[in-house]
């Protein structure tokens, strides 16, 4: 092991060495035994680089000697001075990175700091995202929203986030956290919405590939879009289908697992258990949330979660997958602030928190390959409200593409993505049940990588159209974002 005080004796050993005038060959050992006879290194540490400079020596002498040339001593005293300078520094070097316990390194996922045995890693990551938007910042839902007297320009730090993560003790004891340090709130909010709040928080036990347990608080593994980052998406945001169907982070236990990785039978599964009362909070009754997932690789290759394939998939890869998810709460929807209700759902009281049973199904389709990238999602949820005795259906759909025109063309620049998203919303309307409101988005999209997802510029450009069944009007209205995500 290291020890004490070593890493900064090292070092002092290399800048003396360095900031010497040139030394001779012969002088260099008594450099050595002067540096331990003042303390600066340990015996030991004296005999290994001691040991070290002498077989450097011997290898040296022997290539001049099959090589016919004069030995050292015999060239010009800067050629000789100068390789013993080089050589000590590099025993230096090598000894202080072999004793030094931890290294530091910088990738896709920050700064990190593990261990030279491999057991112990933690990554830091910052993200950031800047975004105008005109003249909605969200989806439009109720005709009074495409109303002109809504409209406005903003300027927003839509995610300001803090990501570690990493394992401990084994590479198979993973864990991870992620704070939210500055959500969005409106201009007439309480300021407590803008507080800092830790959204994601999980330890996964994954020794086997078929089968791992994942506990803790996170976006459940339900269904594509909202699982895949807010920092790896095609557009600026998710689709208008989003609000309505996301499960989004709940606070329970997880099965998952892979199995016959690699053949065309290849499968990925999810079964959990959670509170159903959403992120950061514990359950008010005895009922749960039961999820359901599984993923169907079809060709034999696992697709991660993120869109757009900016990584340019070699081969052909795609997934088909299927979700369900029950549950009976006071909740009729979630979000990352945690349980709410839809509109025209009415928040229950304190004495009926379990008014509403809620059961859902998903069925994705994702496809990438050499810079082309497609996913879609069918929903269906029914909600059942058991003190009205009334049940309503809600339905969503939408699909998506992208692709890097590189790939045909080289006049296009291979930083360049250009996407389509169509998505249909059907849903309860706000101020009668028994009629619907139809919104469709039709939004097209443009992807400029300059580091793949974790520095990017992203445009969208949306038609957004609302037919509402109880005042029989159809209204629409277009809506134009423009975002910097920059993770460090």
């Amino acid at each position: 092991m290291l020890s004490p005080g070593f890493a900064a004796r090292a070092l002092c050993v290399l800048l003396f060495v360095l900031a010497t005038p040139a030394l001779a060959a012969d002088r260099h050992q008594e450099l050595l035994d002067a540096l331990l006879e003042n303390g600066s290194i340990t015996q030991e540490q004296h005999d290994e680089l001691s040991e070290e400079e002498e077989r450097k020596a011997e290898e040296e002498s022997a290539k001049r000697d099959s090589a016919d040339l004069p030995p050292v001593g015999a060239g010009p005293d800067d050629e000789v001075d100068e390789r013993v300078n080089e050589e000590i520094a590099r025993a230096v070097e090598r000894v202080l990175e072999r004793e030094f316990p931890i290294k530091g390194s910088y990738g896709s996922k920050g700064f990190r700091l593990e261990t030279r045995d491999g057991n112990w890693q933690t990554n830091l990551q910052w993200r950031f995202q800047f975004r105008l938007t005109h003249p909605y910042t969200g989806d439009p839902r109720q005709v009074a929203n495409f109303n002109s007297s809504q409209e406005r320009t903003s300027f927003d730090a839509r995610r300001l986030r803090m990501k570690i993560g990493g394992h401990g003790y084994r590479p198979w004891l993973k864990y991870y956290f992620e704070i939210d340090l500055q959500p969005l709130r409106d201009a007439d909010d309480s300021s407590a919405r803008s507080s800092a709040r830790v959204i994601d928080w999980r330890v996964d036990i994954a020794k086997f590939e078929k089968i791992a347990l994942r506990l803790g608080q996170w976006k459940i593994d339900y269904n594509r879009e909202r699982v895949d980052s807010s920092g790896r998406q095609q557009f600026v945001e998710r689709s208008i289908v989003n609000r309505i169907f996301t499960i989004d982070r709940q606070v329970g236990v997880s099965l998952r697992g892979r199995l016959f990785a690699g053949t065309p039978a290849d499968l990925r599964y999810y079964a959990g258990i959670f509170n159903g009362e959403g992120r950061g909070t514990s359950n008010d009754d005895n009922e749960l949330m039961y999820v359901g997932r599984i993923q169907w690789n079809f060709l034999g290759r696992d697709l991660a979660l993120r869109q757009t394939d900016v990584e340019r998939t070699e081969k052909p890869t795609g997934s088909l997958a299927f979700g369900a998810a029950q549950t009976r709460s006071r909740c009729t929807r979630w979000s990352s602030s945690g349980c709410g209700n839809l509109d025209g759902f009415a928040a229950p009281g304190a004495a009926n928190l379990r008014q509403f049973e809620t059961r859902q199904a998903v069925q994705e389709l994702a496809f990438k390959w050499q810079g082309f990238s497609f996913q879609q999602e069918w929903h269906w949820k029914r909600v059942e409200d058991k003190a009205m005795n009334t049940e309503n259906d809600l339905y969503g759909f939408y699909a998506q593409s992208g692709y890097f025109f590189h790939e045909l063309f080289e006049v296009v620049p291979e930083e360049l993505e250009l996407a389509f998203r169509y998505a249909f919303v059907r849903e309860p309307n706000a101020t009668s049940r028994n009629r619907s409101n139809e919104r469709q988005e039709f939004t097209l999209g443009a992807n400029w990588f300059f580091w793949g997802h974790n520095n990017k510029i992203t445009a969208d450009w949306s038609y957004l159209t609302l037919d509402d069944d109880v005042l029989r009007r159809d209204v629409f209205d277009h809506r134009f974002r423009l975002q910097w995500d920059i993770s460090f």
